[in-house]
């Protein structure tokens, strides 16, 4: 499972949606997947980035682990040492964008360790760790740009949790403040609702209280932990909504978002007509702000090498495509091997929906 925060900017509006995060800092990529050999061993082929018209595009300078000279290039291969490293990434693209007067932003994180990024994880593990990858980001922008950074949860009880586990985290950040979208108002339906939450949750006193607030107002939220009902609360503080939001929020709110850090790894298998008959490979769909969008082939070190690159987002049709494409794997085009394999569609509702967007910030 991946992280997200959503935050807003206020001295130049911003609302930021990491992904979320794993509780341990240390990155692990799995390495239950490994290419299977088809022939015998022959020497390293640089792979070659391509745009999504598979024309070759000008190579991006190779990066470890850290932005290129040239933000607006994208890496030759990214491989971050520890999850420190994809915090500094993030804060970095985070940065560029605050300053380019970007007010709406996402960042998505690759998913949590193996051993919690299952059914079997607790979901106090997944809150905490975006809790922590949270107060990292702003230390980090800190660093890079005055901030006054506010953290909102989904309701109080989330709050006081976090203001007890994450207290001296809290406290040593400069401006740091914490709310709840309970403190937004609301209608009379959706007090009610939250009057009946409040009791089952046995909302006590928060012994920690306005212990985090500025005397000036935050120049940055970021909302972590919200489902897809309490989305609705963000926008417009309308509890109205009874389960999943409609299509309608994707396209008149979501559509805002800029990712500007975000790494969506996919794993794929294909069957093959020769020993192994089944080949296990995975990528990831990945961009810096103000990067391009770029599709990303694990190899077996566990680095991501760039394969395709565009300057709008690939859907996750065709970031499979391109993956297929520099493994030699895809059918002949048109063929029915191919309809079998993709089906009538190849692409989600919120993928193929351009027309009904009222914005294309999140394509771009």
């Amino acid at each position: 499972m991946a992280m997200a925060f959503m935050a807003h900017c206020i001295s130049s509006p911003l609302f930021i949606s990491p992904a979320t995060p794993r509780s341990h800092f240390s990155l692990h990529y799995p390495s239950s997947h490994h290419f299977p050999t088809l022939c015998p061993p022959k020497p390293r082929v640089t792979i070659q980035c391509a745009t999504k018209d598979n024309k070759e595009a000008t190579p991006p300078p190779p990066a470890a682990s850290t932005q290129s000279v040239d933000p607006k290039k994208g890496v030759a291969v990214y491989k971050p040492k520890s999850y420190d490293v994809l915090v500094t990434d993030a804060a970095n693209c985070l940065a560029f964008a605050l300053e380019d007067g970007k007010i709406r932003l996402e960042i998505d994180f690759p998913p949590l360790p193996s051993n919690i990024s299952s059914y079997k994880g607790s979901s106090d593990e997944f809150i905490d760790a975006n809790i922590q990858l949270a107060l990292a980001m702003v230390r980090k922008l800190q660093e890079k740009r005055e901030t006054r950074a506010c953290i909102v949860f989904p309701d109080k009880p989330e709050k006081r949790r976090a203001s007890q586990l994450f207290k001296a985290a809290l406290d040593s950040i400069d401006g740091i403040s914490i709310g709840s979208l309970d403190d937004i108002p609301s209608d009379a339906v959706s007090t009610f609702f939250k009057s009946i939450k409040n009791t089952l949750d046995f909302d006590f006193e928060d012994e920690n209280e306005g212990r985090w607030e500025s005397k000036e107002p935050p120049t940055l939220y970021i909302f972590i932990n919200c489902s897809t009902r309490e989305l609705s609360v963000i926008e417009n503080a309308d509890l109205g909504l009874l389960g999943f939001p409609s299509k309608d929020l994707q396209y008149r709110f979501l559509s805002q978002f800029i990712p500007v850090f975000y790494i969506r790894i996919r794993e794929y298998s294909k069957t093959v007509a020769v020993a192994p008959f089944i080949v296990n490979y995975s990528g990831a769909l990945f961009r810096q702000y103000p990067g391009p969008w770029q599709v990303m082939l694990k190899q077996s070190d566990g680095s991501y090498a760039c394969v395709a690159e565009s300057a709008t987002r690939f859907t996750l049709g065709e970031t499979k495509e391109e993956l297929l494409r520099v493994l030699g794997l895809q059918e002949e085009q048109g063929s029915q091997l191919e309809f079998l394999r993709r089906g009538y569609k190849s692409s989600t509702w919120w993928e193929e929906d351009v027309e009904l967007e009222s914005f294309s910030e999140w394509r771009s």
